[in-house]
């Protein structure tokens, strides 16, 4: 399943590890969000994100390569001072899944992003590297 996105590491300790291959680390978490075209409006939140891109649920289906406004509030601090900001970007519906949860009927959808600025982008990935701690090697190991 993971095929192609994960990559066999080798450290100079012989600890194997697996490394992403994407462009951009994606975490799990969430985050409001709002897609929006002529058609209609859709406020969620993320299940994970990444600077390409976002995953997340609606309860209406969007097919592979709908285009979507995207608009995403992202917390930031600054000098102690909690603020917010709306990032406003364009993307593509690459993936859709179907699930039932709990008796309601969910679609998980894939959207990368095809027109974000770059100051925007810089500002998410930054975001998302504040919250990733890589994992560390184990100190008492020879």
């Amino acid at each position: 399943m993971l095929q192609g996105i994960l990559e066999e590491k080798t450290s100079a300790r012989g600890i194997v590890t697996m490394q992403e291959r994407r462009k951009y680390q994606r975490i799990e978490g969430t985050l409001p969000l709002k897609l929006s075209d002529p058609e209609f409006d859709v406020v969620t939140e993320t299940k994970n994100i990444s600077g390409s891109g976002v995953y997340c649920s609606v309860n209406t289906p969007l097919e592979p390569m709908t285009k979507v406004k995207i608009v995403i509030l992202l917390p930031l601090k600054a000098k102690g001072r909690k603020s917010v900001k709306k990032i406003t970007c364009g993307g593509v519906v690459v993936r859709k899944e179907y699930v039932k949860n709990n008796g309601k009927h969910l679609y998980y959808v894939g959207i990368y992003f095809n027109d974000i600025k770059e100051a925007d982008r810089k500002q998410l990935v930054a975001y998302i590297d504040s919250l990733n701690i890589p994992a560390q090697e184990p100190s008492n190991l020879p």
